[in-house]
């Protein structure tokens, strides 16, 4: 299967029915945590790459390794005001906000690394 027939515009994913979960990160840099707490999420289940300055990997390809994930029914890339808004015309069931996480979690895989370089 190719997964990136999950990849949705922002107008195709406006159009989704009935409830789902929606979950929103950064996946830059994607972890074993985002699988496990993917895998615990409601179904179906929408995923949110969020857009942010720092980035390692561009959108499109953050979107694609989401998509590569089982648990994953759609996924879709945005910045937070298009982020915003599909939330407000979409009304999930459940939303689960990852992008607090990410940071601290990429910020330390930094750090590890820097560290240990020098050593």
């Amino acid at each position: 299967m190719d997964t990136r027939s999950k990849i949705l515009s922002l107008e195709a994913a406006g159009r989704l029915t009935g409830p789902l979960t929606l979950a929103t990160g950064y996946f830059d840099v994607l972890r074993v945590e985002h699988a496990r707490q993917l895998g615990q999420a409601g179904r179906p289940l929408l995923v949110a790459v969020v857009r942010h300055s720092r980035e390692i990997l561009d959108p499109p390809a953050r979107a694609e390794l989401v998509a590569a994930l089982r648990v994953v029914d759609y996924v879709v890339t945005a910045d937070h005001d298009e982020l915003d808004r599909l939330i407000a015309l979409l009304q999930p069931a459940e939303i689960l906000r990852l992008e607090a996480d990410d940071l601290r979690c990429t910020r330390r895989l930094i750090e590890d690394a820097q560290r240990r370089q020098t050593r």
